[in-house]
């Protein structure tokens, strides 16, 4: 058994960690298709606010930061609807009054120190207490359950929300609901990942998961494989390395997508050097052509003038022959 597991903050980050993989991806996958990958960081800065105030009136943190990104998501979603100003004003208006309402709060709290704060807001594995996650647990079911229960319909909103609402789907409900989601999930990760970091683990494995998934439904399930991953390693480097948690599993994260994204692309140059369209070709290939049929795949080459070509919509695909032949 790996010595880490024998100590009980271990066992607990490693399970914090479990659920926010989880968590953050399923609800990332909304806010990636309504381009509002950002969201995360200004409930992050507003989170921080409610930290403070947990901080300073000596309240669990948590319960504090769950309310204030809950009235902030809430907030926003209302401004945006109405129209008074822009999603893009009223995020940064989130952004930087929650970040400053938390630091001066933090300067007047007797219970913060530098070393707590960073805890907060770039995540860190001593942090995460029994009670937190007990809390975080049940948190990250409710976020869980409604994602899962919700998903066509969020899907359906954040793809076309005016389509969503001709059909008559309860599209303001829907989207208070993703809000309010975002901010509960923001709050499961802040002992983790940290407040600052924790955007980038509801994107990241999104993003991966586009390259890999053919369809939303696996697009979703690899975006949870590698959130999970990203997470629990993370947070076994951070313990060996004795870095922030937080930190470790968005480079992890990042190390993700960059080499899934590398891998697709020589995949990609491959297929197409395997299959390239012919220039010119006036000759009807069939049965009856007298040139040489070989099966390739699901279709079948004619081999001319040391050439392999198939038949496809309208054109001929060249795809490639060894030097002693075809491949």
């Amino acid at each position: 058994m790996p010595d880490f597991l024998g100590y009980s903050f271990m066992q607990q980050a490693l399970v914090a960690a479990l659920l926010v993989g989880i968590a953050a991806p399923l609800v990332g996958v909304f806010l990636v298709q309504r381009r509002m990958s950002l969201i995360g960081d200004g409930m992050g800065h507003v989170a921080l606010a409610g930290v403070a105030i947990g901080l300073l009136t000596n309240t669990q943190p948590v319960l504090t930061a769950l309310a204030a990104a809950v009235v902030a998501a809430v907030a926003i979603e209302l401004i945006r609807l109405r129209g008074r100003t822009s999603g893009d004003i009223a995020l940064a208006v989130m952004f930087y009054g929650g970040i400053a309402l938390g630091v001066v709060l933090i300067s007047q709290s007797s219970a913060s120190s530098p070393a707590n704060l960073t805890a907060y807001l770039f995540g860190a594995i001593l942090t995460t207490s029994s009670s937190d996650l007990v809390i975080f647990a049940g948190l990250a079911v409710v976020v869980l359950a409604v994602t899962l229960t919700l998903r066509t319909r969020l899907f359906a909103v954040a793809n076309d929300e005016e389509y969503a609402r001709a059909t008559g789907m309860p599209v303001t409900a829907l989207n208070l609901t993703l809000a309010i989601l975002t901010a509960v999930t923001v709050v499961v990760s802040m002992r983790v990942v940290g407040l600052l970091l924790i955007s980038a683990l509801m994107i990241l494995p999104n993003a991966t998961a586009q390259i890999l998934g053919r369809s939303f439904r696996t697009a979703l399930a690899w975006a949870v494989v590698v959130g999970v991953l990203s997470s629990v390693l993370g947070v076994i480097g951070s313990y060996y390395a004795g870095t922030p948690s937080g930190g470790s599993i968005v480079l992890l994260a990042i190390a993700a997508y960059l080499v899934v994204a590398v891998l697709a692309a020589v995949r990609d140059r491959l297929a197409a050097a395997r299959h390239r369209r012919a220039e010119r070709h006036d000759h009807e290939h069939g049965p009856e052509c007298g040139h040489e049929a070989i099966p390739h795949d699901d279709h079948v080459d004619y081999l001319h003038d040391g050439h392999r070509h198939a038949p496809h919509e309208g054109h001929y695909d060249e795809h490639a022959t060894s030097a002693g032949g075809p491949s």
